[in-house]
């Protein structure tokens, strides 16, 4: 075999193209700014400024253009997800492959690879392209971020069945996985974008990403908030002039005040900031948020698609269960830090007083080729996961590796082959006796034992008592591994196969090894269940597998599992009717994840996917929340989220949820808050046109109210803290509105509490001879200080804020208070507001009854709470 000549390589990468993935079509940094504008509420806020602007009140104006820039940036700065995540995928492919050219071989560009080329891999290479095997030599390869499959895949070349899954085309080795042991030669089969990795990429490139349900559910209530601003001013108009004789210039100054009255331009800007605090709440817990609205998204998140290895799992092979020939033990600690112990029922089992025990432990170490070595803290493998795993056990047994190895040194070794299914090795202690000790598949290795050892002697084997606690552990989910050792009388030096096949070996005991679930996770999913949210895991492994990792997280009573070729045999229509019902979708591919994570959106759900791999990388970006593992995720996972869990903690998803949750809570309050004063305002602007009166509030003192209240009192209610039930009350319906027709009621009732006082005030005051000016400027504040009494009622929806806690449990509040007085004596008193608001000072009983009408207002609707709450109770 001489592989391709240069001429005919040359002729090839000519035809199929380099081995990359192709840029996809980015567009301008000026049209994605540009976008950031198209936005119904944006819209409302620059016909606001426009209007302020025509009134010449440019600081007002520049206020408000101000708060739309910056909006706009924080947009440009998070666009171009897809771009960013086709990078990251083609940052994965290796930049140099050993080929084989002209009969030679030597090191090419990886880019340069075409179908044809003869390309060799060692341990520790990454595969350049997507090869057909042609020879294996202990072959394993990690495709955990095609697959999500934990075990490296043990390779062969002969061929398989072409309707196989991906993860067992075993004579296959795609682009971007790595090998973890072993040599292999193949041929490339495909390159660049039809390579698997090439396929995924496509598929997100054409993944159209969702809106979430919070810009849903504003972009509605924009639109319907302007056309209502519009018709009303524009019903003024018509009314004032047909039928109360105004002027068409008196009436188009009422309208553009009854406009800015209505328009709550202070609303973006809060929702911002009370995003932005639940992102930084979220940052300390652990869940870095990369596009803001997800903040709130993860609060409405009615199910979960979470992967299993990485994410629900620590991606670190262990050792769970011991068998040896008279005792069974769990073995505690998880991962390759040797921290645990071995339990007997429920005892604890000391290791000296079974020295069979000890014995399994010392040839786990010697029949082996991996290393564990403390980093920074961090217990870090050389080699194979699962002899990484013996390491281990042997550790936490007291065995010590490195003293093991010099006391009985390796004289020859047969590696693990897929076609004998064990690894055996030869040593001699320094009396030059020798042992073979040999490892592998339980089934290939009881073939080759006569005896096994129990209690110290060795005995005749036998098999039936094994094989009910061996199918015991596999059906746990747990890989199972027998060692065994044989004595060498001979002096001989060299490993024969047909002499290791000849038996008469001992067996020591069997391992049951499984990537086992956090612990913390454990919790975390029963945290979900218990705020209503279902948890579905979707992954590349084993059916068996997931299905026993799913019973031991607790997913469901009764777990149900389907295996990715049943999802491909169901159209859209029936994967919807089962996907419901479904708690583990195993040998998932990323076209099963996409149609999965699809299927549950189309039942109305709002679906966060967890995922570390490339394969996760397109059901994450379709997602309503996407959410990737920061410590061992792929760079396309992240790229393709929204969020990424600093610790790669499924843990962390129910923290994130908690504080989505009192994000959307706050902006709730917010809006139940604001609503009311632009209310108030629009319907004493209103009024005073109708019954042909003076305008009680001026659209420059409207504006005043909005600013000052929005960047003291709206503000505040952004730092509100969780409620006791935040985690204990089911999702919200993702259909249900924005606003509750009991919050619409209660905005209602608060606008007309507030027309009431201030209307009254202002009446009151002329009445009683004062100036236009006196009379305004008790409206003004009467409006403030209702709304400084509202917004202890908006601490709490329906629970009574009339407590210790209510009153005071907000620092915010009391300072946004404290800072709102003064402003608004400035206001009232100082000469330079006064010239600018037209306003005047007010005698002490003007302050005393706009006092009073804040705390009836706050009575009133404490009131309004505790009926609600004994209609919902009866």
């Amino acid at each position: 075999m001489a592989g391709l000549d240069e001429t005919e390589a040359a002729r090839r990468l000519a035809q199929y193209g380099p081995n990359a993935l192709p840029p996809p079509p980015q567009r301008s940094a000026l049209v994605r700014f540009l976008r950031q504008f198209h936005n119904v509420l944006i819209y409302v806020l620059l016909g606001a400024g426009a209007i302020t602007l025509m009134l010449g009140h440019i600081v007002d104006a520049g206020v408000i253009v101000g708060v739309v820039l910056i909006n706009a940036v924080i947009g440009f700065i998070q666009e171009g997800k897809a771009e960013q995540a086709l990078n990251a995928i083609r940052k994965m492919l290796p930049l140099q492959a050993q080929v084989l050219r002209n009969g030679r071989r030597e090191m090419v560009d990886a880019a340069s690879l075409v179908p044809g080329d003869v390309v060799f891999v060692c341990s520790g290479d990454k595969v350049p392209a997507d090869m057909r095997l042609l020879e294996t030599r202990s072959l394993r390869v990690g495709e955990a971020v095609l697959t999500g499959e934990s075990v490296p895949v043990e390779k062969q070349a002969e061929s398989v069945a072409a309707e196989c899954e991906l993860g067992d085309r075993t004579c296959m080795a795609y682009s971007g996985t790595l090998v973890t042991y072993g040599q292999g030669t193949g041929i490339v089969v495909a390159t660049g974008a039809a390579t698997e990795i090439g396929r995924i990429s496509g598929m997100l490139a054409n993944v159209q990403e969702l809106s979430t349900p919070l810009l849903r559910k504003l972009g509605d209530f924009g639109r319907r908030l302007t056309w209502a601003i519009l018709a009303a001013a524009g019903l003024m108009f018509a009314g004032g002039t047909l039928l109360r004789g105004y002027s068409a210039n008196e009436m188009f100054l009422a309208a553009v005040g009854l406009a800015v009255a209505a328009i709550p331009e202070g609303l973006p800007a809060i929702m911002t900031i009370t995003l932005a605090i639940g992102v930084r709440r979220m940052a300390g817990r652990n869940a870095i948020i990369r596009r803001l609205p997800a903040a709130e998204v993860l609060g409405s998140v009615t199910v979960i698609c979470s992967d299993k290895t990485g994410t629900l799992t620590r991606n670190e092979m262990t050792v769970q269960r011991v068998l040896i020939a008279d005792e069974s033990f769990e073995v505690t600690g998880v991962g390759y830090a040797p921290e645990g112990g071995f339990g007997s029922k429920v005892l604890e089992a000391d290791v000296a007083s079974h020295p069979a025990l000890r014995d399994l432990a010392s040839a786990a170490v010697l029949c082996n080729d991996a290393s564990l070595r403390l980093v920074e803290g961090v217990w870090q493998l050389a080699g194979d996961p699962t002899e990484g795993a013996l390491v281990t056990l042997a550790m936490k047994a007291g065995v010590d590796h490195e003293s093991e190895k010099s006391m009985l040194p390796r004289t020859d070794v047969i590696p693990f082959e897929s076609e004998h299914r064990f690894m055996a090795s030869l040593h001699h202690d320094h009396l030059g006796h020798g042992f073979v000790f040999l490892k592998g598949a339980p089934e290939r290795v009881f073939e080759l034992c006569s005896m096994q050892r129990q209690q110290g002697h060795d005995v005749p084997l036998r098999r039936e008592d094994w094989l009910e606690r061996m199918d015991e552990a596999a059906a746990a989910g747990m890989r199972l591994l027998a060692i065994a050792v044989r004595r060498q009388h001979e002096v001989a030096r060299e490993l024969v196969f047909a002499e290791v096949e000849a038996g008469g070996f001992t067996l020591l005991g069997v391992v049951g090894i499984s990537d086992p679930p956090r612990e913390e996770a454990r919790r975390a999913v029963a945290a979900c269940l218990a705020a209503g949210i279902k948890v579905k895991m979707i992954t590349g492994d084993h059916v068996a597998t997931a299905a026993a990792i799913g019973r031991q997280l607790g997913l469901a009573p009764d777990i149900r599992a389907m295996a990715g070729s049943s999802i491909e045999a169901l159209d859209d229509a029936a994967l919807q009717a089962v996907v419901a019902k479904t708690d583990v979708f195993a040998r998932a591919s990323p076209e099963h994840k996409l149609r999965l994570v699809g299927a549950l959106q189309a039942q109305g759900n709002v679906v966060a996917m967890t995922g570390d791999g490339v394969n996760d990388a397109p059901a994450l970006k379709r997602a309503d929340v996407g959410v990737a593992m920061g410590c061992k995720g792929t760079e396309a996972a992240k790229e393709a989220s929204e969020i990424v869990l600093a610790d790669d903690n499924f843990a962390s998803i129910v923290a994130a949820v908690e504080e989505g949750r009192t994000a959307f809570d706050n902006i709730r309050k917010a809006m139940l808050f604001i609503l009311p004063t632009n209310g108030g305002e629009a319907g004493m602007v209103l009024i005073a046109v109708l019954l042909g009166m003076a305008l009680p509030i001026t659209p420059v003192q409207i504006l005043w109210v909005n600013m000052i209240t929005a960047v003291t009192l709206s503000l505040a209610i952004a730092f509100e803290r969780s409620e006791a039930d935040t985690m204990r009350r089911p999702p919200r319906d993702p259909g249900e509105a924005l606003l509750s027709p009991y919050l619409v009621w209660r905005i209602a009732l608060v606008s007309a509490l507030l027309v009431a006082g201030s209307l009254g005030l202002f009446l009151w005051e002329s009445a009683n001879g004062a100036e236009l000016e006196a009379a305004r400027t008790a409206a003004v504040n009467a409006l403030v200080m209702g709304e400084i009494a509202y917004l202890f009622n908006c601490r709490h929806v329906t629970a009574s804020s009339l407590s210790m806690e209510g009153l005071f449990g907000n620092r915010y509040i009391l300072a946004a208070i404290g800072l709102l007085v003064v402003f608004q004596l400035l206001f009232t008193y100082l000469p330079a507001m006064q010239a600018l608001f037209g306003t005047a000072g007010l005698e002490a009983g003007a302050w005393i009854r706009i006092g009073a009408f804040g705390i009836v207002l706050m009575l009133i609707v404490e009131l309004e709470k505790w009926l609600f709450r004994g209609r919902r109770s009866a």
